[in-house]
């Protein structure tokens, strides 16, 4: 193994990986870093990655790829893990582990590395999605190599070796970022019984500090994707930035939780998740008229299935394709108009229209209607009825 295509965003990890690979393995490193709509830290990933001695630096813009061929079909699937998560980290790992190896294919690189450490899942995410991209990718994982334990023996060693790092004794805890999302981890946040330090979220304001004046927001769907919000009509980036406006701003989105990795231990995560989490609720509103009761309730069965496969790395796989195949054929109705009002922290759907609904007001209303004969009712229930009636005699 001669040259290596290190998944690079500047930060503590992979600043000190990228040293670390030269110095201690000697290895031609060439650093991939991905724009999945991070913000901070692309602009400047080139020029500190050949700083720190990488031979080639390459930037890739992913962001729109990453909204509609990653962020839009979780969307559709309204994908949420262990009820509160909507998968941000776990969408963009396999669009920068394709860019990855489409990397080393490029530049004829032995072999490609990360910086997930060996407890968490975004190494298993980043080596499946490559394997199921090459079956013949080599990985280093230098967390799983080097006598390093902790972030804060990689602080020593950035001091030590004369690399700039984000990161500080006082401020260990972690973020990862994207257009979806912003994630924290570790550090200060490892108890989960303290809060997150004030002071510590980047996209959305703090709830108690959000506008007096709630905000009202019109979400379009067609076929199951958002097109139009407030009638103006956006790519799927686009939707998502004005959706992470628009919710950032009234503090939406924001997420504590304590969830089971893929690797076995619970690790509690910090998550906001603006956008995605106005566009769920719509998503939901217009489903709820527009497609019949057995499918939705069986399409959400699958749901935690769907979710679970993403967030354990297998995007790449026969059985998230299946799913989505499926997911996206239920999809078809699911056009029309949600009405939300965001206020402090929440969403509330005020309304829904559409014009494949299947709402009847002619049946559904409590005033006189000829469409219901509702003394059918009596026998309908006595029906249902009818294995309990029997288990009770037979009690009795």
């Amino acid at each position: 193994m001669k040259k290596v295509v290190l998944a690079y965003s500047g930060g503590l990890d992979t600043s000190v990986i990228l040293h670390w690979l030269i110095e201690e393995r000697g290895l031609e490193v060439i650093t991939y870093t991905a724009d999945v709509g991070q913000g901070e830290g692309v602009a400047d990933a080139r020029d500190k990655a050949l700083a720190t001695g990488a031979t080639e630096a390459i930037v890739e813009d992913l962001v729109g790829e990453f909204a509609s061929d990653f962020v839009f079909p979780a969307l559709r699937a309204n994908a949420i893990y262990e009820g509160y998560y909507l998968l941000g980290t776990a969408l963009s790992r396999p669009v920068i582990a394709k860019g990855l190896v489409e990397a080393a294919a490029a530049t004829g690189a032995d072999a490609i590395s990360h910086g997930a450490t060996g407890k968490g899942n975004d190494q298993v995410r980043f080596e499946l999605s490559a394997m199921a991209l090459n079956p013949e990718i080599r990985v280093v994982a230098p967390w799983r190599e080097w006598d390093m334990r902790g972030r804060a023996d990689l602080i020593e060693y950035a001091e030590r070796n004369g690399i700039e790092v984000p990161a500080t004794p006082e401020k260990p805890y972690s973020v990862d970022a994207n257009l979806l999302h912003v994630s924290y981890e570790g550090g200060v946040l490892e108890d989960p019984w303290e809060p997150p330090p004030k002071g510590i979220f980047e996209r959305t304001v703090d709830p108690e500090e959000a506008p007096f004046e709630p905000e009202t927001v019109d979400v379009t769907y067609a076929n199951g994707d958002p097109v139009e919000i407030n009638d103006v009509a956006l790519d799927p980036a686009g939707i998502l930035e004005l959706a992470n406006d628009i919710g950032g701003r009234h503090g939406v989105g924001r997420v504590d939780l304590v969830e089971n990795r893929f690797i076995g231990m619970k690790n509690r995560g910090i998550y906001e998740t603006p956008g995605g989490t106005l566009l769920h609720h719509a998503h939901r509103a217009v489903e709820s008229l527009t497609l019949d009761r057995e499918v939705l309730h069986l399409r959400d069965e699958l749901i935690p299935k769907y979710a679970a496969i993403v967030y354990n790395g297998f995007w790449y796989s026969p059985e998230r394709e299946l799913l989505q195949q499926t997911f996206d054929a239920i999809q078809e109705p699911v056009s029309g108009t949600a009405r939300l009002k965001v206020y402090k922290g929440s969403v509330m759907v005020q309304g829904r229209r559409s014009d494949r609904s299947l709402y009847d007001p002619a049946a559904a209303t409590f005033e006189a209607d000829d469409v219901y004969d509702q003394g059918d009712a009596g026998a309908f229930i006595r029906l249902q009825a009818l294995r309990l009636r029997n288990i009770a005699r037979r009690q009795r």
